[in-house]
């Protein structure tokens, strides 16, 4: 039973779920039936925002012992991106790239190839970009591939890891300042090689800090400028996630104009001397690329109006009186006439004449009014429902006459309806016997209807 109790509190709550669910669903029919996606012809295409992280790696002169475009330095890309044709096949793209570039070079057979730099780069730069699109037959394939070069400065700052710290094993205390030996035998040292320095040198650690800026150092090169023009070669995919957002993989091969990243140039007249070869680094990185600001693909479109076709017509107002014709529920109103808004002319009196025509603006409610719209009495209007014309004597003569034989002769028969007005039954109504009949009916009293009293006037004069 506690069970059963439980299922029968939670059961009202279940009741309103289901009930959300299904108006949720009645609204997503409804505003299926009422609207409709369409392709827009015609898009305005704004700049694209990307931004994404990547991995640099340098090539030069100083031998890393080791590459993979997954492993190196960590980098980072910004860019703003934009079409620059009608057809949407080439982009063109201001972009900003930064991060560090190290080399470390150990060897063990020559001493003066152990060496070792850091510099911090600031690249930015344009690049076009071709992604193939002509070439497919269906533009909504999510996956393009894509090439770009462009042209771009690099600024650099190089500094080299020279002098390290030991702990002295008497005194416990830090030695700092000692510059590094490295050693045959693959160790780092705070002396230099020698068959007397092996029991009084002592082994060191690097600290890779690089705390020497390399230009200072007097290889001949003297103080050269800090930066170099670049030139970017990038390939990759681009992924389509979605209409707004789009992932790109790439990789992007940096040759520049310059030899001095690493301080190492065959320009060099002490020191490492270097080869004839340009500094070149790579960034393989990942991007995202956010359309916030472009009108969207697909337009929705509301039905209700989708099909309907203006028609001068239907805004016309033919009478003037300030309503359109297809609003209007009293057309041909006269001229001038005050109108509400439906078009029909104001009855302020509510007596059924429109207040242009009324002669009687203020009648009371309910009372009996001629074609002018002022007050009449009962007999007044008795007497409009007598459609009868006056008639000369030999008319009225011939009247009796043929009346008195209608009588005889018992031709004249009193429809079903009107036969309860005959009250004396004597197969004939009289003009009292109308009127009162007529009496009744505007004291809502009587069976009859609007139509019934003119059919009775008319029986009355054919009698």
């Amino acid at each position: 039973m506690k069970v059963l109790h439980s299922i029968c509190r939670y059961v009202p709550v279940l009741a309103l779920l289901f009930s959300f669910t299904g108006l949720k669903g009645q609204d997503d029919e409804l505003d299926r039936l009422l609207n409709e996606e369409v392709e827009n012809i015609n898009p305005v295409y704004k700049p694209v925002v990307g931004f994404g992280i990547g991995v640099l790696n340098y090539f030069g002169d100083i031998k890393n012992n080791y590459y993979s475009p997954t492993l190196g330095t960590l980098g980072y890309k910004v860019n703003v991106s934009t079409y620059l044709d009608n057809n949407h096949f080439y982009k063109g793209e201001f972009f900003f790239t930064g991060g560090n570039l190290t080399g470390n070079e150990r060897s063990y057979t020559d001493s003066m190839r152990n060496f070792n730099f850091r510099t911090s780069i600031y690249n930015f730069g344009f690049d076009f970009n071709y992604d193939f699109d002509h070439l497919y037959k269906n533009k909504t394939k999510r996956l393009h591939p894509f090439v770009s070069l462009g042209i771009s400065t690099t600024l650099f700052n190089s500094k080299t890891d020279s002098f390290g710290s030991y702990v002295d094993s008497e005194t416990q205390a830090e030695i700092t300042g000692q510059r590094y030996h490295y050693w045959n035998d693959g160790t780092i040292r705070n002396l230099p090689q020698s068959p007397e320095n092996v029991s009084a040198s002592i082994i060191m650690q690097r600290d890779f800090t690089y705390e020497t800026n390399l230009r200072d150092a007097d290889w001949g090169l003297g103080k050269y400028p800090q930066y170099a023009f670049v030139i970017p070669l990038d390939i990759g995919l681009d992924f389509q996630l979605s209409e707004r957002l789009m992932l790109r993989i790439g990789n992007s091969l940096c040759y520049t104009f310059s030899d001095l990243f690493d301080h190492v140039s065959h320009k060099n007249t002490s020191g490492i001397i270097g080869n004839k070869m340009n500094d070149i680094y790579n960034f393989t990185y990942v991007t995202f690329h956010l359309d916030l600001f472009s009108s969207p693909k697909m337009l929705k479109v509301e039905r209700l109006f989708r099909e309907v076709e203006f028609d001068p017509t239907f805004f016309d107002d033919e009478d003037l009186d300030g309503v359109f014709d297809g609003w209007d529920n009293c057309p041909g109103t006269v001229l001038g006439a005050v109108v509400d808004s439906f078009g029909c002319p104001v009855d302020s009196d509510d007596d059924g004449i429109p207040d242009y025509a009324d002669k009687q603006l203020n009648t009371p409610h309910g009372a009996y009014v001629n074609n002018d719209g002022v007050e009449i009495t009962e007999s007044d209007l008795a007497a409009l429902l007598d459609k009868s014309m006056a008639a000369n004597r030999n008319e009225i003569d011939l009247y009796i006459s043929q009346e008195a034989s209608r009588r005889r002769t018992g031709k004249t028969t009193i429809p079903d309806k009107f036969k309860s007005i005959d009250s004396d039954r004597d197969g004939y109504i009289s003009f009292d016997e109308m009127l009162k009949e007529i009496d009744k009916f505007f004291d809502f009293q009587s069976s009859l209807k609007a139509e019934d009293i003119y059919e009775l006037n008319s029986f009355f004069f054919s009698q």
